[in-house]
Protein backbone atom coordinates (compact mmCIF):
# COMPACT_ATOMS: atom_id res chain seq x y z
CA UNK A 1 0.00 0.00 0.00
CA UNK A 2 1.34 3.32 -0.76
CA UNK A 3 2.17 5.89 2.29
CA UNK A 4 -0.98 7.36 3.18
CA UNK A 5 1.18 10.44 4.83
CA UNK A 6 2.18 11.02 0.76
CA UNK A 7 -0.94 10.50 -1.16
CA UNK A 8 -2.81 12.75 -3.15
CA UNK A 9 -5.95 13.42 -2.32
CA UNK A 10 -8.47 15.01 -3.78
CA UNK A 11 -12.28 16.24 -3.49
CA UNK A 12 -15.11 16.51 -6.32
CA UNK A 13 -14.76 19.61 -8.13
CA UNK A 14 -18.58 20.89 -6.54
CA UNK A 15 -16.83 21.30 -2.94
CA UNK A 16 -16.23 24.84 -3.82
CA UNK A 17 -13.75 27.31 -1.96
CA UNK A 18 -15.48 27.05 1.87
CA UNK A 19 -14.51 23.19 1.29
CA UNK A 20 -17.31 21.72 3.80
CA UNK A 21 -17.68 18.05 4.61
CA UNK A 22 -16.44 15.81 1.48
CA UNK A 23 -15.03 12.50 1.10
CA UNK A 24 -11.67 12.65 -0.39
CA UNK A 25 -10.23 10.34 -2.95
CA UNK A 26 -6.48 9.17 -3.23
CA UNK A 27 -4.91 6.51 -6.16
CA UNK A 28 -3.17 3.98 -3.96
CA UNK A 29 -1.07 1.18 -5.42
CA UNK A 30 -3.59 -1.45 -6.38
CA UNK A 31 -6.88 0.28 -4.84
CA UNK A 32 -8.56 3.85 -4.35
CA UNK A 33 -8.31 5.43 -0.57
CA UNK A 34 -11.58 7.10 0.46
CA UNK A 35 -11.38 9.12 3.72
CA UNK A 36 -13.37 12.16 5.59
CA UNK A 37 -12.05 15.39 4.56
CA UNK A 38 -12.89 16.54 7.93
CA UNK A 39 -11.01 14.08 9.95
CA UNK A 40 -7.66 13.81 7.65
CA UNK A 41 -6.09 11.44 10.36
CA UNK A 42 -8.77 9.22 10.68
CA UNK A 43 -9.59 6.19 9.13
CA UNK A 44 -9.08 5.30 4.81
CA UNK A 45 -11.45 3.13 3.46
CA UNK A 46 -9.81 1.06 0.16
CA UNK A 47 -11.87 -0.05 -2.60
CA UNK A 48 -11.27 -1.59 -5.79
CA UNK A 49 -10.89 0.81 -8.72
CA UNK A 50 -13.93 -0.93 -10.34
CA UNK A 51 -16.25 -0.31 -7.29
CA UNK A 52 -15.53 3.12 -6.56
CA UNK A 53 -16.11 3.95 -10.80
CA UNK A 54 -19.58 2.31 -10.29
CA UNK A 55 -19.96 4.28 -7.53
CA UNK A 56 -19.13 7.58 -9.38
CA UNK A 57 -21.57 6.17 -12.20
CA UNK A 58 -24.61 5.67 -10.01
CA UNK A 59 -23.70 9.28 -8.47
CA UNK A 60 -23.31 11.01 -11.64
CA UNK A 61 -26.49 9.23 -12.34
CA UNK A 62 -28.65 10.32 -9.40
CA UNK A 63 -29.74 6.59 -9.08
CA UNK A 64 -28.95 7.14 -5.39
CA UNK A 65 -30.67 9.80 -5.13
CA UNK A 66 -33.66 10.07 -2.11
Amino acid sequence: MKDLKHAAWRKSSYTGQEGGTCVELADLDTTVGVRDSTDPHGPVLQFSRPAVAGLIGRIKAAELDR
